[in-house]
């Protein structure tokens, strides 16, 4: 099952100009997960379990707007071609219809409750406004491979959201320390701790997402992480031979299919 691409390159203008156009005849094969919706977790509370159906959808979200992403990398990097017409309202339409199939419902129902569509709404909004904020980026003819990636999305779209939302919600991606290429997806203490103790234990049940209600920030919050593990796709970044430079400029970890690669970690303030 492909995964997504956990990598961040340091900065868009930096990077376009490095690289050559040719790139873009390349096949970028990049880190698309699709994980299944509906995690198996713990019991929940009564009040819990509103926590965690918002939670699921906020992380199936992020997960089909990095699909839409990913599947549009040969048009994002097409160096003929100059406006796109990849907008955040194209982005928008597909990660919604992803989403849809793959839940069997549409994102958003009747039955949602104010709050849960508050967030859905922020977090739509967040991924077209990246998206729109990166056209020249993303249009900018003569160029081929430009940066933007899933990773770089999902993490501008998260920080976007928390601009948003950041004081009833909060979404990101981490990973096991030693993976983490951007010091902004460092894991905190408590993600950290659970990473190591639950997600990397060997009797783990893979993609079971752990969940809790902890202090964060001085308040009561339900936080829910949830694995993601490496692809065969992966591995032309993050796989052998280690330390070799990989197409984003960063060494390879020399990670292996079925290893834990990354976390996507949600907080839902109470």
């Amino acid at each position: 099952m492909n995964r997504y691409h956990f990598c961040d390159v340091p900065s868009l203008r930096d990077k376009v100009g490095m690289v050559s156009s040719a790139l873009s005849r390349l096949r970028l094969i990049l880190f698309v997960a699709v994980l299944g919706f509906g995690f198996t977790a713990p019991q929940p509370t009564v009040a819990g379990e509103a926590d965690l159906a918002i939670g699921n959808k906020l992380a199936d979200m992020l997960r089909a707007g990095r699909k839409v992403v990913s599947s549009n990398q040969p048009l994002i990097n097409d160096p003929a071609i100059g406006d796109k017409g990849f907008t955040g309202e194209k982005l928008g339409s597909e990660a919604e219809a992803i989403y849809a199939e793959k839940a069997g419902s549409p994102l958003f129902t009747d039955d949602l409750s104010e709050r849960d569509r508050r967030l859905l709404e922020a977090q739509m909004q967040a991924m077209r406004r990246i998206v729109d904020n990166h056209q020249d980026d993303i249009n900018r003819a003569g160029v081929g491979f430009k940066g933007f990636i899933p990773a770089i999305f999902a993490r501008l779209a998260n920080e976007e959201l928390e601009t948003l939302a950041g004081t009833e919600a909060r979404v990101r991606v981490t990973a096991p320390l030693d993976l983490v290429r951007n010091r902004k997806a460092r894991p905190d203490p408590w993600e950290k701790s659970i990473i190591e103790t639950k997600l990397l234990a060997a009797d783990w049940p893979r993609g079971q997402s752990y969940t809790d209600v902890v202090e964060y920030e001085g308040r009561s919050a339900f936080r829910m992480l949830l694995p993601e593990y490496y692809g065969e796709s992966c591995l032309a970044c993050h796989g052998d031979s280690k330390g070799d430079t990989d197409i984003t400029g960063y060494p390879k970890e020399g990670g292996k299919v079925g290893d834990l690669g990354g976390v996507i970690s949600i907080v839902i303030f109470q």
